[in-house]
């Protein structure tokens, strides 16, 4: 057991990867890192994202990853936001952010590997590490191995999106040891993680989601196998191969293994699959019903945020038995459904999502404690979500509230139009949004990406809607674009779309 890229680059067993991590360690304290300090990351889908963040935890140091889309500035905030001593940084991404790395910053360079030079078209000039770096190779292989005892690791200082402003670096508290292990054991029944686990990690590791389910695979001792970027059918190409028995996945993923022709679909063998579990976003029933029929009831479903950790939980059967649920609250954790002022609503009220895991780490938002407080009520904290609990406790998502349309004084919920618009024929993905309105101060727009080699018109997309949801939500205007923006997870950036609707009103949401 151990890790490797899914084009067979690379591999390293379980005890190859400890031994280099202590010498990583190693060779961080030989550059003043230490417990609490930072090590940043930009790179993707790699054994070093491994290496690096197991390292920088056993000294007590926070790893950082930062989204390797950013450029300069943007990098060069979370470099210093997280008061980095060391950044750890692919060899193609250098150049992007290089003018923006503080001085006192160590670099180190990792070649870009094959498999993700193919999986982004990148130039192999550009994944060798530069003349005057230090490369991530020769420098962890010059260390001695580190033999102090490893500290209790701090959890990844993750940074959130930063849908308004600068990202807020999430930055648990120091757990004890018992407090790990609970912690640990918590995510590990949300995960199914067990050590004879096979599972390939496709989600950017970036993100929390993929970063805590990998790192948790890897310190399991499971076989780890790395996508540069999701591929519906490479993917059952190598569950089918590898023997693959865990996905951690995003319901962007299931459209498009469910968009694969059938003679595709049924050409992969997918019966060692066991655990499927998926977050991020509320996934439509329609999608999650065949893609039990497909896989079978092996598919979980959880709920939280960077800043909570999973509070929610359901399997297949729940789910079924509560279609659209993402999941009842998990015996540790507490969520609430609260009105603008505090108060909690009863059962079916919608309302902003407060929650709690009673054994995750408390956290603050590195250097803006203010902004922890601002989304705290009685120690239970929003994410923004908003939504409601059945009488059975499931809680049901209807939205972000920032994403929420409110057109003539009614709130319409975009993503339920979405779950709706994405089941129709044609349709490969869509957003939908609100765009300003001067009459009703908002109405709802959809743009569609539409199948290879199929045609749509707005008319038809509006009447396939008004015979599936009240007419008031069916979307005013309806426009259509080949290649919606994306992040590697596959999820649409469904900001830069709707920025551009009220920069031609000249205003902000």
């Amino acid at each position: 057991m151990g890790v490797r890229h899914a084009n067979g680059e690379g591999g390293l067993t379980n005890e190859e990867v400890a031994a280099r991590v202590a010498k990583a360690a190693s060779g961080f304290a030989s550059l003043g890192v230490g417990e609490g300090d930072g090590v940043a990351l930009m790179l993707r889908n790699d054994i070093a994202f491994f290496e690096a963040a197991l390292a920088a935890g056993n000294l007590g140091a926070y790893a950082t990853p930062i989204n390797w889309h950013y450029k300069g500035d943007e990098a060069g905030y979370v470099i210093r936001d997280c008061a980095a001593k060391a950044l750890v940084v692919h060899a193609d991404l250098l150049p992007q952010i290089e003018a923006d790395i503080p001085p006192e910053v160590q670099v180190l360079v990792v070649p870009t590997p094959k498999g993700v030079v193919a999986g982004y078209a990148l130039k192999d000039d550009d994944a060798a590490v530069p003349k005057g770096r230090t490369d991530w190779n020769a420098f962890v292989e010059a260390q001695s191995p580190w033999t102090e005892p490893p500290k209790v690791p701090p959890s990844n200082q993750i940074y959130t999106s930063g849908t308004t402003g600068r990202p807020k670096g999430v930055r648990r508290n120091r757990a004890s040891p018992e407090e790990q292990a609970k912690s640990i054991g918590a995510v590990a029944h949300v995960f199914g993680a067990k050590p004879s686990m096979r599972t390939v990690v496709t989600g950017p590791l970036y993100h929390s989601a993929p970063n805590a389910y990998g790192l948790l695979s890897m310190r399991l001792g499971g076989e780890v196998i790395l996508q540069p970027r999701f591929d519906p059918e490479e993917l059952l190409g190598l569950i089918a191969r590898e023997k693959i028995t865990h996905l951690h996945m995003v319901p962007t993923m299931f459209v498009r293994l469910l968009k694969l022709p059938e003679a595709v679909r049924s050409r992969y063998d997918l019966s060692s699959l066991e655990f499927i579990v998926h977050a991020a976003a509320p996934c439509p029933p329609e999608v999650k019903q065949a893609m039990i029929d497909w896989w079978g009831p092996i598919i979980h479903e959880y709920y939280g945020s960077t800043e909570t950790s999973a509070v929610v939980f359901c399997d297949s059967r729940e789910w079924m038995d509560h279609p659209g649920t993402v999941g009842r609250a998990m015996p540790h954790t507490t969520v609430k459904i609260l009105d603008d002022a505090g108060r909690e609503l009863p059962v079916g009220e919608i309302g902003e999502v407060y929650a709690r895991s009673w054994v995750t780490p408390d956290f603050t938002y590195a250097n803006q404690d203010e902004k922890r407080r601002e989304i705290e009520r009685d120690g239970l904290v929003t994410s923004g979500d908003v939504g409601y609990l059945d009488q059975d406790g499931f809680l049901y998502l209807c939205d972000r509230k920032k994403d929420m349309v409110i057109s003539g004084g009614v709130n319409i919920y975009p993503a339920e139009i979405e779950a709706v618009l994405i089941g129709m024929p044609g349709v490969k993905d869509c957003a939908v949004f609100g765009i300003p309105d001067a009459e009703m101060g908002e109405n709802v727009a959809a743009v569609v990406e539409p199948q290879d080699g199929t045609t749509l018109s707005a008319d038809a997309v509006r009447s396939w809607l008004r015979e599936r949801i009240a007419h008031y939500k069916v979307p005013k205007r309806v426009e259509f674009e080949k290649d919606l923006p994306r992040e590697d997870s596959g999820k649409i950036f469904k900001r830069r779309i709707r920025d551009r609707y009220w920069a031609e009103a000249g205003r902000r949401i």
